[in-house]
Order: structure tokens, then sequence, then C-alpha cells
């Protein structure tokens, strides 16, 4: 077994948003799982972010962020409240949208389903900056 892992940082901009972090998994198991099989775990070290595994481009992506926006709406019912009016949210959104995800990998590939992609979800426009961390184990 080997363990190998991988930090990268992204802009996600001042607006809600998804972000397709497939190609960059798969790029990264390119590099290091070399055929093998194993586990990859997809985590954002931030307390107003999340790992989803849905469609993209089919308008899946757009529905989770509407979702969210009904679910946990920006306004002043939040007691965190710091930030921008409304960031409270933000801080509920990983207990809905786990800051995580453990991938199966065969053969050196991530074993998704055909329509699925790893996405970043990060509804906090206060912090353009998001850092992921991939890491194998296999």
């Amino acid at each position: 077994m080997a363990f190998d892992t991988l930090t990268f940082e992204l802009s996600t901009g001042s607006h809600e948003t998804t972000h397709d972090l497939t190609d960059r998994c798969a790029a990264f198991l390119d590099d290091v799982a070399a055929g093998r099989d194993g586990l990859l775990n997809v985590f954002v070290p931030h307390a107003t972010a999340g790992i989803a595994v849905i469609e993209t481009g089919g308008g899946s992506d757009v529905d989770l962020l509407a979702a969210l926006r009904q679910l946990l709406p920006a306004d002043d019912r939040w007691q965190h409240r710091h930030g921008s009016p409304g960031h409270g949210r933000d801080h509920v959104l990983p207990g809905l949208v786990a800051p995580h995800a453990t991938l199966p990998v065969i053969g050196g590939r991530l074993a998704l389903g055909t329509w699925q992609s790893v996405v970043l979800v990060d509804t906090n426009g206060d912090n353009p900056r998001r850092t992921v961390r991939l890491s194998f184990l296999g």
C-alpha cells in the first residue's frame, strides 16, 4: 500500500458556484495510482465549502445551488453573523454537503458512474481562494 497526497488552490470567485474537480482528480491518479486499485479522498479544509458527486453540464449543478439557496437563504436568520449578510448559511453548508468524498479507484482510474463528476461546492463569496487536498491510498 502507498499513500500519496497533493494540495492545490483554486479561485471560486465572489459568487456561489460549483467547480468541477474531476479532471484534476484524474490527472492526480495518472501520476500516483499507476493502474492500482484503492481509494481517492477529496477534501476541502474550509468551514464554508463542500465536495459533491453530481452530474454537471446537464443543469444538476445549477439545480444544486438553487436548492441550497432555498434551504439556506442568505438572510439575517443565522447566529453566525460576521462577513457579508447571510454568511452564517455558508457555515451550515458543510452539514449538508460534506467537505470530503472518498471514491473508489479501479485500475488507476476513478470508478464514477456515467454522469458523475466530483465538484467543489462554494456558497461563500467572502473567500474566493480555496484549497483542495487529494489523497490516494492503494
